[in-house]
């Protein structure tokens, strides 16, 4: 059986970029968006073939933040070759050892520790000022994903005015929270499915082609306090504070504990109620339902967090209510 045109370009040029012939191809991973990922054996060394189908994704802007990282000296794939016309990258395998699965007790303070490291230097040596800022517009975008996905599609939850005047006060509060912050290199989903274990320059970066220049703490956050995985508050802010005070010395920031404490908690909550929208939509929308196992902990820290400010309490009173006692893991009809 002859091979779907888009199965047949990609291992053609995969072909034509090793000069190999004979080379194959095997799935290495998917993500959320509409990219695959390959993994291809030639003269004795394994490479990735990142599909992104042109009509879909514009890898020229991976291939941008690539170079920026590698330039910073940080642990980006090595680019073999590339065609954004085609949307086909083919770059050095940085290995299979996720931060996730690796992520316990012992390993933490080091694992983090490392991936903190590169996080200061993405921060402090990344010229992000020609990047899309992460404004007031890009913020309530992604926020609006919550209504639209989370309490109408997935709960069934259509909110009355007066629940509106609720949602846009919280949302305000919000994007004033990350506006009035410093803004610098944000990679957008630094946590521990987009992160390699790598010895020797660990560690590696993925997925980082939707970076912005936007709040200090946003990515601070996207790390611990990742959907994935969570660690215990006094843990979590021990992390928080060691961090502030390295952003101190390389003078990213002034501000003390208590401040940015308060920035990087609702900025915690920004993001966790735009992913409640966005992992409902990978279902609906995509097809993708193992996100849905995933509601749960994103759920629990915005309501944790939501309660202890009186800008967001309400907001998180409204969801309770919409949510009840329902399985929020079931898909509605």
């Amino acid at each position: 059986m002859p091979l779907p045109s888009r199965e047949l370009a990609r291992l053609n040029w995969l072909r034509a970029a090793l000069d190999d012939p004979s080379a194959t191809i095997e799935s290495a991973s998917a993500d959320a968006s509409f990219r695959s990922y390959w993994r291809s054996t030639s003269a004795g060394r394994t490479w990735i073939l990142m599909d992104a189908p042109p009509d879909r994704e514009d890898i020229r802007l991976w291939l941008d933040i690539a170079d920026r990282l590698s330039k910073a000296g940080l642990h980006a794939p090595g680019i073999r070759a590339a065609d954004a016309e085609a949307g086909f990258v083919l770059m050095s395998d940085l290995g299979g050892r996720l931060y996730l699965p690796e992520l316990h007790d012992a390993s933490a303070n080091s694992l983090y520790g490392d991936a903190l490291a590169a996080l200061l230097a993405m921060q402090a040596k990344i010229d992000a000022s020609d990047l899309p800022p992460y404004d007031e517009q890009r913020l309530a975008s992604e926020m609006e994903l919550l209504p639209e996905w989370f309490l109408k599609r997935h709960l069934g939850f259509t909110p009355e005015c007066d629940e509106w005047d609720v949602i846009e006060l919280a949302f305000r509060a919000l994007i004033d929270n990350a506006t009035r912050q410093e803004q610098v290199f944000v990679h957008r989903d630094y946590h521990s499915r987009n992160l390699l274990v790598c010895p020797g320059n660990n560690p590696g970066i993925l997925d980082f082609q939707d970076a912005v220049r936007g709040p200090i703490t946003y990515d601070l956050v996207s790390l611990l306090r990742d959907c994935y995985i969570e660690w215990p508050e006094q843990r979590v802010y021990a992390w928080v504070e060691d961090y502030r005070r390295q952003l101190v010395g390389a003078g990213l920031t002034h501000v003390d504990e208590a401040i940015f404490r308060r920035g990087f908690d609702l900025m915690g909550l920004q993001r966790h109620v735009k992913v409640l929208g966005i992992f409902c939509r990978l279902w609906y929308r995509d097809g993708k339902a193992s996100y849905l196992k995933d509601l749960p902990l994103v759920w629990s820290y915005t309501r944790k967090i939501g309660y202890r400010y009186p800008e967001t309490a309400p907001l998180v009173a409204l969801i309770e209510r919409a949510l009840g006692s329902r399985d929020i893991t079931l898909p509605s009809a």
